[in-house]
């Protein structure tokens, strides 16, 4: 069993750790990195590791990028239709054969039905949570309510599965990387909607912001309207989603230079930095001095980087390319995903999320069928077929993992009380996509009832998948992580196991 724990350490000239990251922000002077790089790193000290490796697969993954699909789309709708159900049930789209014998999936879907050969698809997922539990999706923690949802920095929450993955990784390492390893996609989650509150999931919690993925920002203007609906609100939406234009690109939300100042005055402000330093010379010889220090040298070399900014630039790729994702803010996302992959990052998370009004993405209470068909599925089959298709030809695809998931499913039944038709939260039953580093090609696993709402094979929770994903990158799922106390915390309920079904 691998174990990670921490001791607490103190700074011994009684400087208090508020104080020291105050000290820290005076380093950069208004840059976000320092302060994501810094905060909580006097947590983190050296760690014990030891594993118990478990064959076959066990690492296999040597990179990961997670699709996540916010809003939850409908498996009826996507790879698990049932076209003998009522049509209250089925809805109004129709299955097209796959390159996989047996293996139907939406008609919406033509490019990925060409490429189902080099996938696995789950459909046997539930819980108990039809809510947006990003982080009951994504994190170690065994239960999600509303609140927790609503709040993302409830002390209840857990890492983030990047946030753990690159904790490890750094332990292990003994060092901060020289280029970003958990990298998000394409601005800072929940943020581009009006309506409701910041959600939970994609944060580092106990383990500190230090740990936090670091957010891109996009960097382009949509080629179209749409309309968009959330109750009685309607809005005129310029939605990247849908399709953008090619200028598009991005870059770190932390990289960027603020308004006014130049690399000269950055060094000049790091200069004084310098000399605050030296005033403080008693916390170079303390692991909170030293981890404070690397975050801040790590902070400016961002900045500077051509490496960086080059790898999220998607405009250095060929029309071919771009055209083969698909050009759409969630296309271009997982090709730049693609890129950060190449350049040296470990994982990239690639969120569709909602865009200018809450209830928006995959969360189709409202204009279910127009959604689908005009708004999400033929997006969707460019951006998934296009990575698949372009890291296999590329020769990466089988130690790049890639990950399709979402918080729940929809209801098996049509809301017909509403314009376009809708379907509500469900959990009980929902599907995700796998490809690559170390998962089977062409493999249906579990498989649920003739309406799609209830699991009848080979049942699987989220925690089941995250395990799985652990497996796959070389990280013992068992793995503790000392939380704000030092209490060793498990990545995963003791009770999870790797779904060694979908393992080639």
């Amino acid at each position: 069993m691998l174990r990670l724990l921490s001791s607490p350490r103190r700074l011994c000239n009684g400087i208090t750790r508020r104080e020291l990251l105050e000290v820290g922000g005076t380093g950069l002077l208004g840059l976000s990195l320092p302060h994501l790089l810094q905060a909580d790193a006097a947590q983190a000290s050296e760690a014990s590791l030891s594993a118990k490796f478990m064959p076959d697969e066990f690492g296999r993954a040597k990179r990961c990028i997670i699709l996540f699909l916010y809003g939850s789309p409908s498996q009826m709708e996507t790879v698990d239709m049932k076209p003998e159900a009522p049509v209250e049930i089925r809805g109004t789209m129709q299955p097209i054969p796959t390159v996989v014998p047996g293996l139907d999936i939406c008609e919406h879907l033509p490019n990925m039905a060409r490429i189902m050969d080099r996938t696995a698809v789950l459909r046997s997922i539930h819980h108990e949570y039809p809510i947006h539990g990003v982080a009951h999706a994504m994190t170690g923690t065994p239960v999600i309510d509303v609140n927790m949802e609503l709040s993302p920095n409830d002390p209840k929450h857990h890492p983030y599965f990047g946030s753990a993955v690159e904790y490890v990784d750094r332990h292990r390492r003994g060092s901060l990387a020289e280029f970003p390893q958990n990298v998000a996609l394409p601005f800072q989650f929940s943020s581009q909607r009006t309506g409701e509150v910041f959600r939970a999931g994609p944060y580092a919690a106990y383990l500190g912001s230090a740990y936090n993925p670091v957010w891109t920002e996009f960097h382009g203007k949509a080629d179209r309207s749409v309309q968009k609906t959330l109750a009685n609100q309607h809005l005129e939406v310029f939605d990247p989603y849908v399709g953008c234009k090619s200028d598009a690109y991005f870059s770190l939300a932390s990289t960027g230079l603020p308004d006014g100042l130049t690399l000269d005055r950055l060094d000049r402000r790091r200069s004084v930095l310098t000399q605050l330093d030296q005033a403080r010379r008693d916390l170079d010889n303390t692991l909170s001095g030293r981890s404070l220090s690397a975050f801040q040298q790590m902070a400016h070399s961002l900045l500077q980087s051509q490496s960086v900014a080059t790898a999220l630039d998607v405009r250095k790729e060929s029309a071919e390319t771009r055209e083969l994702y698909g050009m759409t803010l969630f296309g271009q996302s997982c090709l730049t995903a693609r890129r950060m992959l190449d350049a040296g990052t470990r994982l990239v998370s690639v969120f569709w999320d909602e865009y200018g009004l809450a209830g928006d993405a995959w969360d189709t209470h409202w204009n279910h069928f127009p959604r689908m068909t005009e708004q999400l599925l033929p997006q969707f089959d460019k951006a998934f077929s296009g990575l698949v298709t372009d890291l296999d030809r590329r020769g990466q695809l089988d130690d790049t993992l890639i990950v399709c998931i979402s918080e729940h499913g929809r209801t098996p039944k049509i809301a017909n009380n509403v314009v376009g038709g809708g379907r509500d939260h469900w959990s009980q039953a929902y599907s995700a996509l796998f490809a690559g580093g170390g998962i089977a090609r062409g493999r249906v696993v579990g498989a649920t009832d003739k309406h799609a709402g209830h699991v009848v094979s080979n049942p699987v929770g989220p925690k089941d998948i995250l395990a799985t994903m652990y497996h796959l990158l070389g990280i013992d799922p068992h793995t503790f992580l000392p939380d704000r106390t030092g209490r060793p915390i498990p990545l995963v309920p003791e009770s999870s196991r790797v779904i060694a079904e979908l393992l080639a």
